[in-house]
């Protein structure tokens, strides 16, 4: 696939160094010269310096025969209107533009051909509040990713010692806990001296203490997952109720606003040191946030508000060194979990499995958004995992034993890969390319009569791939995707 990337700031690089590894041809627009020399450098891609709003700086990047179209500079304006003269002058069949401005939503006429010619908006700001109000949701995960529309979720914790699944083998989970739809599709275990390395699982597979530990469950499911792998018998999970952010930017005033939205349920403290951004917040958040004006790395101040009390301390900031720090002492003062925000990848591989609980980079929390729309067949979301390595996918198979290399085949018989892992099936979800019933016939349901839940499956090897079944996959190396994508591709001429 040919692809433009507009800007190449830390989204723009992230996208890029993706979708090299994809073996895309990609371009990347900047008006940095030395910031396109280095990622010219770096990976294999093509700079072009200029404006992406100029139309003969589009052109030279090969408008005229691009595929897809991602807008992400620093300014909203600019990512609008090279959308908008992409398809008007060169017919770009696909664009997604990042947009920071609230009010501008996928389906809104604004983004349409007649407006900007948007066929996606990207805003990382959203992705990572919705990505940290999951973390708040299920405390003791450290990662929390949606799939078949939030019915199931691919979730990953460290193991504790002492816990009724930890030093036994995954078979035994299952005896364990029947009733409950789960499947441990990945784990990383430490090593002395070493990086944590990647453990293939299956039932003679057991889990040790201090393993992150990957399983995909019914999101229904996911508490008692958790409590299999971090929680002794009879111990009762501890809610997240009290918590600090440091830092008052776009993500800490939304995530506030959007955790407040359930009255009583939180405290929530926000630590800011700019009094100007203390009185703004103040006034449009509501009443039961508390705004601060200060510094959390101020150890006297996270004393006197009660650091050893909090359940959730969330370093929020735009400079990573002030979020590892500020995490690292509130970590020592007690604070129950913490979470540092930090851009540069290098510091985020770096703060992983140390005092700091999650290191969250910006552009891995939005960039499986990003791909779900570079895939070929029918690709409902992909989750980028271990900071790019791995990946989670979830695909829906199409046709019929005709066309299909998988419906109405076992899953024994798919020629899947031997590393790549099939976690889960969600099915009977609502197709929105069915066509019609034909005229004459009964028409659908009311929308008054009961519905027939969607089912989570776990496959088996006898288990048989229905048309429109949604299958969740664990693919450890990202060279894998193709693969599984070519199998669930429906073919005319296949027999």
């Amino acid at each position: 696939m040919k692809i433009i990337i507009l800007g190449a700031g830390r989204v723009g690089q992230a996208a890029a160094a993706s979708l090299v590894s994809e073996s895309n041809d990609i371009t990347v627009i900047d008006t940095d010269a030395e910031r396109l020399r280095d990622l010219e450098a770096r990976l294999d891609l093509r700079g072009v310096v200029g404006s992406g709003i100029d139309p003969q700086v589009l052109a030279e990047a090969g408008a005229r025969d691009t595929d897809l179209l991602i807008a992400c500079a620093a300014s909203d304006e600019t990512n609008l209107v090279c959308a908008k003269v992409a398809q008007m002058q060169f017919n770009v069949p696909r664009c997604v533009a990042r947009v920071r401005t609230s009010g501008f939503e996928d389906g809104s006429p604004l983004l349409s051909r007649e407006g900007f010619s948007v066929d996606h908006i990207l805003c990382p700001e959203n992705s990572l509040v919705r990505y940290i109000a999951k973390l708040v949701e299920y405390p003791g995960a450290l990662q929390v990713r949606e799939f078949a529309g939030g019915r199931a979720c691919l979730i990953s914790t460290r193991a504790r010692a002492g816990a009724p699944a930890v030093g036994q083998e995954i078979k035994l989970l299952r005896e364990q806990m029947p009733d409950v739809a789960v499947r441990i599709v990945a784990i990383y275990r430490r090593f002395a001296d070493e990086p944590d390395r990647f453990v293939s699982c299956d039932g003679a597979t057991r889990i040790e203490p201090g393993d992150e530990v990957f399983a995909l469950a019914g999101a229904q499911r996911v508490p008692q997952v958790l409590a299999a792998l971090r929680l002794r018998p009879g111990q009762p999970p501890r809610q997240v109720r009290r918590i600090m952010m440091a830092g008052g930017g776009v993500v800490s005033e939304r995530l506030a606003r959007s955790l407040a939205a359930e009255p009583g349920r939180f405290h929530i403290k926000i630590v800011e040191p700019r009094s100007e951004r203390c009185v703004a917040l103040a006034s449009s958040l509501p009443e039961e946030v508390l705004v601060l004006q200060g510094e959390t790395s101020d150890e006297e101040l996270l004393g006197e508000e009660g650091i050893e009390e909090v359940d959730f301390f969330l370093a929020l900031s735009d400079d990573d060194e002030n979020n590892i720090m500020s995490c690292l002492l509130a970590k020592r003062m007690g604070a129950r979990r913490v979470l540092a925000l930090i851009n540069r990848q290098a510091y985020a591989e770096l703060m992983h499995g140390t005092q700091i609980d999650i290191a969250l980079s910006p552009a891995q929390a939005m960039l499986g958004e990003l791909l779900a729309y570079t895939r070929r067949g029918d690709v409902q979301a992909v989750h980028s995992l271990r900071r790019g390595v791995a990946e989670a996918l979830e695909i829906v198979a199409r046709g019929d034993r005709k066309s299909s290399r998988v419906v109405g085949r076992r899953v024994e018989d798919l020629p899947l890969p031997p590393a790549v892992h099939m976690g889960l099936i969600v099915r009977g979800l609502p197709d929105p390319d069915a066509p019609p019933p034909p005229e004459g016939e009964a028409a659908p349901a009311p929308a008054s009569a009961p519905l027939a839940e969607p089912e989570v499956i776990i496959p088996r090897s006898h288990t048989v791939i229905e048309s429109n079944d949604h299958v969740v996959f664990f693919l450890p190396h990202k060279r894998l995707v193709r693969e599984v994508e070519k199998l669930f591709r429906v073919s005319a001429t296949f027999f």
